[in-house]
């Protein structure tokens, strides 16, 4: 598979002009983030948790992204009623499980969601990914204890098995179907230091699935975008405080020629 540049911003202008509503059943650290960032990007950001308007809620969404990280047993109700009904209506569903691997709970909670509604897109760190496959697998806190290269086997069998594109994010960010794998190297190592980036990346490659057609390359072009638009921040930014804050100034005004300049990616 071929990304370029003029793809990536097609999609841009894509977000830009129709503005998809994204639903997110996210967690309480990152809301504001990632709202912010799916504003910035263009697209029209929504949270909603409750069990009784999820579904509803559902219905005027491009996309839903179902991110695991603060679990309570009322939400893990919801996100199985928002991806069932997500799943009906044909929009595309993002799967964050965010610190799988760390504990049961959360494993189990990921895995089942998976077994019960398949995703479109599962994105998670090297750790995260390898849990949900593998009960050997330990997640530290809720950032990998691995590079993201040693998860890529077990990316495919995932992909493979579940029918869904997966993400393995990290220095390197793979994008992994079961006969395609796509590298993308874009990115700060500051990027590590502010909470939520991850989270931030889900809700972006939701926001790409709403308007574009392949669910591969919208995983990929919102990766590129994040690593490009951590790249320019970080050139400006004095430390991890002002990095997020450039970050989203950075996505705001993210142009076609930025993305030609910096793009890396190899298949």
């Amino acid at each position: 598979m071929k990304m370029t540049a003029e793809d990536i911003y097609r999609s841009i202008e894509l977000i830009r002009s129709r503005a998809p509503v994204i639903h997110n059943i996210t967690n309480y650290v990152v809301m504001s983030n990632t709202a912010n960032a799916l504003l910035a990007i263009g697209a029209s950001p929504v949270m909603a948790h409750a069990e009784e308007e999820v579904e509803e809620m559902v219905t005027i969404a491009s996309a839903l992204v179902v991110n695991i990280g603060t679990l309570s047993a009322k939400w893990i109700k919801s996100m199985f009623k928002a991806a069932s009904a997500a799943r009906k209506k044909g929009i595309p569903v993002v799967l964050d499980p965010v610190g799988a691997g760390a504990t049961s709970y959360r494993t189990k909670t990921a895995r089942q969601l998976i077994d019960a509604e398949p995703p479109t897109i599962i994105r998670g760190n090297a750790s995260e990914i390898m849990a949900l496959y593998d009960d050997r697998s330990k997640t530290k806190g809720v950032d990998s204890a691995i590079s993201s290269d040693r998860a890529v086997d077990i990316a495919r069998k995932l992909s493979e098995l579940h029918q869904c594109v997966v993400c393995v994010s990290g220095e390197t960010d793979y994008i992994v179907e079961p006969q395609t794998i796509l590298k993308i190297k874009n990115g700060h190592p500051m990027m590590s230091r502010v909470t939520g980036l991850g989270c931030t990346a889900s809700a972006l490659c939701g926001a790409f699935a709403a308007v574009e057609e392949s669910t591969f390359s919208s995983t990929a072009q919102a990766m590129a975008v994040m690593g490009i638009a951590g790249e320019m921040a970080a050139e400006v930014a004095a430390g991890s405080g002002s990095l997020q804050m450039h970050f989203l100034d950075c996505l705001y005004r993210i142009s076609k020629d930025d993305i030609t300049k910096r793009l890396k990616v190899e298949n």
